[in-house]
């Protein structure tokens, strides 16, 4: 008994810590007058459903059009994702469409994309985002003002919608997120997020490219590591201006595969992301310990927890822009604990690990 209320106690205390500091959001610096170019990268594989929303979304930038460098790498896609690129770029000529057949070095797959689309950029900033993402008009100013001189790498706010069990996505996409923000502003590195990332020329080839990195299905995880460990800052940012807007995945299914292969990379992140998540998941466990609490008691332990993650949530939609229903916040909570087991369960059963249509076994990357 008493263990569990020392675990009851260092848990909500966590929670009211991470409250006070996800109010002080870091100001991103003023934007400047400067209009650098800059090379936006898209690694594209079977997204014929998905690429024209993205694409769309980069033509309403505000930012000039003639500093706007757009390379899509199509990774060998069996649909007709380059019929879709191709008749949209037609007479737009920041986009360039580029076919990927061969690897480059070590890298396969997306990071072998990511690898020939550095070499053909021309700018000296990499903005990488994915083919089933929607950016905000301010997304490429804002993102060069939070990287100043020895920032290397910044990643900016993604969430999804759509359907409830998007918008459950979604709410999950930016719990995640600014857990790590809050970590990162305590300088703990965590991770950068290859969907909506920014990466200096100069910090990618410290490093010397994805070409002479060993291959791993969570790029953009090896990625940030790696720079980091080069003495690059890094910045984490939940700003409405660097939001991005990913199509959710379809069916849970899909949903679980994809946590499959993020629990790969989870497997190399920071301590102290651990613990936050070993404490999440503990909760429901010692919570209903049988014999140890009343109905009552575990009402209200249970009511608090809902109440402090509710508040987290609807700030940290307010900091990016967004808005939601309570019921819907409340509703995450289902979501999340059912979710968890189910993700837990999955990525412990012996499968490969599915992504784009393609196998990878555990072991690798």
């Amino acid at each position: 008994m008493v263990i569990a209320w020392v675990f009851f106690g260092l848990f909500f205390a966590l929670c009211a810590l991470i409250l006070l500091r996800v109010l002080r959001i870091q100001p991103i610096a003023p934007l400047s007058a400067a209009r650098p170019k800059v090379s936006i990268l898209i690694a594209a594989r079977n997204e014929e459903a998905t690429i024209e929303r993205c694409l769309t979304s980069l033509t309403r930038l505000n930012y000039p059009p003639e500093q706007l460098e757009i390379l899509i790498g199509d990774d060998a896609s069996t649909d007709n994702t380059m019929g879709v690129v191709q008749r949209f770029i037609a007479n737009k000529p920041q986009f360039k469409l580029m076919p990927i057949r061969h690897r480059l070095g070590t890298a396969k797959g997306k990071s072998n994309v990511l690898a020939h689309l550095s070499r053909a950029a021309t700018a000296d900033i990499f903005l990488i985002t994915d083919a089933d993402m929607a950016l905000a008009p301010d997304w490429v100013q804002t993102m060069l003002a939070a990287a100043p001189a020895g920032v290397g790498v910044v990643t900016g706010a993604t969430t999804a919608d759509g359907s409830l069990f998007g918008r459950l996505q979604g709410l999950d996409w930016l719990f995640g997120l600014n857990i790590i923000r809050l970590l990162t502003e305590m300088g703990q590195p965590v991770t950068a997020v290859g969907n909506n990332m920014l990466v200096t020329r100069e910090a990618y080839e410290s490093i010397g490219g994805y070409e002479a990195l060993a291959f791993s299905i969570t790029e953009d995880l090896q990625l940030f590591a790696q720079i980091v460990a080069q003495g690059w800052g890094y910045r984490n940012l939940m700003d409405r201006r660097t939001l991005g807007v990913s199509v959710p995945q379809p069916t849970v299914m899909h949903l679980l595969r994809q946590r499959k292969r993020w629990m790969k990379g989870a497997t190399r992140l920071p301590w102290q992301l651990s613990v936050l998540f070993s404490l999440y998941g503990l909760f429901y466990m010692v919570l209903y310990w049988p014999g140890l609490f009343t109905p009552a008691v575990v009402l209200s332990i249970f009511s608090a927890k809902l109440a402090l993650q509710t508040v987290f949530l609807h700030i940290t939609l307010r900091q990016v822009g967004r808005r939601e229903t309570l019921a819907v916040l409340l509703l995450y909570e289902v979501y999340l604990s059912v979710m968890s087991v189910a993700v837990l369960s999955y990525t412990l059963w012996p499968s490969y690990i599915q992504w784009k249509e393609r196998r990878y076994r555990w072991a690798e990357g």
